[in-house]
């Protein structure tokens, strides 16, 4: 009767304790997210729960299953009768598919440990060769900023398309800035949803081209209307323009001027520092028709080289002047070329060579 009397009052004792313990009521333990973009970054979801009990509930510990996932919980005592929260994030950074995750919560409730649970799936971001398009112009990704139109035959039209993609996470619509009056641009499509590619077909027009050679032009890629200027939209488009001979009938090219040069390598001898030297060398025609100077190429900011006649008579010379400023140059061995473009089909090409020595 004796052991009776204890237990029953061990077990009063019991339910008196339990009865005096929060008691942590929530409305959900487990959110689905549903689909979710792994390019949009982690995503969060909130469980709200209240204190059912007659003392102040307190959170000890959130545990996650895994890195992946972050709890942050209501630190300070919950009153009976309030609310506190438990927030969990989660990563999908890396993390395509389905997903369950589980976080153990610790606190002085009567139910000591529970589980919340959150699941979903995560839909990868699109695959982006960066190697495929390795510039990017304000969300447009290029294969190059350079765009090579090779050679051009004068009087013909070439086109050229380079391919393009929308590496933003917005619509755009991409457009050429500073186009020059042979160079057109078409997009298609005109306008790229995210991810989408594309291409832009550049068509040049020698006939509206009043350069020989090397032709070489900075255009500038716009997007949305919004015009910049700088190089990081800079994209370059080079082209050849050049004549094609082999069109030519054989009583043409027996009619053909004939370009004779006597020396390809102009010596200017030993100079001092600072000082100028002007010279010149023949250009004579031994071909039966008149031979054209189409341009004469010179990239050096230390040489000026200019023809005296751009047209040259059957058994005539002209005279192309050569002058050197040596201002800014140290002492040593110089050599430099340049490039005279005619219309002799045999020699529509020539380089000459400038050397000299500065002490």
């Amino acid at each position: 009767m004796k052991k009776y009397s204890l237990l029953m009052a061990c077990l009063l004792i019991s339910l008196v304790s339990m009865a005096q313990k929060p008691v942590i009521s929530f409305d959900e333990k487990s959110y689905d997210f549903g689909k979710v973009n792994e390019e949009d970054g982690k995503i969060t979801h909130v469980f709200e729960f209240v204190n059912k009990g007659n003392s102040p509930l307190v959170i000890n510990r959130a545990q996650a299953q895994c890195g992946c996932t972050t709890p942050v919980w209501t630190t300070s005592p919950i009153e009976p009768g309030k609310k506190g929260t438990i927030s969990v994030t989660y990563n999908p950074q890396g993390r395509p598919g389905n997903f369950t995750k589980s976080i153990t919560v610790y606190s002085n409730a009567a139910e000591e440990q529970f589980v919340l649970t959150i699941h979903g799936e995560v839909i990868p971001k699109p695959t982006v060769d960066n190697n495929a398009y390795p510039v990017n112009m304000g969300g447009l990704g290029l294969k190059s900023k350079v765009l090579q139109m090779n050679n051009v035959d004068k009087g013909k039209i070439q086109e050229r398309v380079l391919n393009i993609q929308n590496q933003s996470k917005a619509t755009i619509k991409p457009t050429i800035e500073s186009l020059p009056p042979y160079l057109t641009v078409t997009f298609s499509p005109e306008t790229l949803a995210p991810n989408q590619e594309g291409k832009v077909t550049f068509s040049f027009d020698s006939k509206k081209c009043n350069q020989w050679g090397p032709v070489s032009d900075d255009v500038f890629v716009q997007i949305n209307g919004v015009k910049k200027l700088s190089d990081e939209y800079r994209l370059m488009v080079v082209s050849n323009v050049i004549e094609d001979f082999g069109k030519l009938t054989l009583d043409q090219k027996r009619k053909a001027p004939i370009l004779d040069i006597a020396e390809r390598t102009i010596n200017l001898g030993t100079l001092a520092a600072n000082a100028k030297k002007t010279t010149s060398f023949k250009v004579k025609n031994n071909g039966q028709n008149n031979l054209e100077i189409r341009r004469i190429i010179n990239n050096n900011k230390e040489l000026t080289v200019k023809a005296r006649n751009i047209s040259v008579q059957s058994g005539r010379s002209s005279e192309v002047g050569v002058t050197l400023d040596t201002k800014g140059l140290v002492s040593g061995d110089y050599k430099r070329t340049f490039t005279v473009q005619t219309n002799d089909p045999e020699n529509s090409f020539v380089i000459l060579v400038v050397a000299w020595k500065l002490k």
